[in-house]
């Protein structure tokens, strides 16, 4: 039997949102075998400008971004969704070794199999270099607490 991720495609609004915090929750564990099996084995990916093929090229590239992304908190938003298709917004803090905090900003287009699990992430990114007192992600590292304002709420 196919592995399967629910909630799985054609997505509701409720459904969406619940598979765009399952993502932003798995990615705050900064785990990336657990995070890469999120994916088709064959998922292929665009982030920034690097193109990636199957988990185990994901599972290495978030073990070299988490190595150099100290302290990461991320923040999903549903921006869209149809079908199998969802498109979010994001925003992510961290710091750099040499202490430098950035926040990082993006959207993702995503596209799921029957399954649920993602064939497909196309992920623009920009970053900003910010103060430690500009940041607005200060959770304990994990799970963003269910109180803790989402992007719209943080005017981002």
């Amino acid at each position: 039997m196919p592995e399967q991720r629910p909630p799985v495609p054609p997505f509701t609004e409720e459904t969406a949102r619940r598979k765009v915090r399952a993502a932003e929750d798995a990615w705050n564990t900064r785990d990336p075998q657990r995070v890469a099996l999120a994916y088709t084995p064959d998922s292929r990916w665009r982030n920034r400008a690097e193109f990636l093929t199957g988990r185990g090229q994901i599972a290495d590239f978030l073990t070299r971004k988490w190595q150099r992304e100290h302290d990461y908190r991320l923040v999903k938003e549903l921006w869209a969704f149809g079908g199998e298709r969802i498109a979010v917004r994001f925003a992510y803090e961290w710091h750099d070794d040499d202490g430098q905090w950035h926040r990082s900003y993006g959207n993702e287009n995503w596209e799921f199999d029957g399954q649920g699990l993602m064939a497909r992430r196309l992920a623009s990114i920009n970053d900003l270099p910010i103060t430690p007192g500009q940041r607005l992600f200060h959770w304990p590292l994990g799970r963003r607490p269910d109180d803790h304002p989402g992007l719209t709420d943080l005017g981002l």
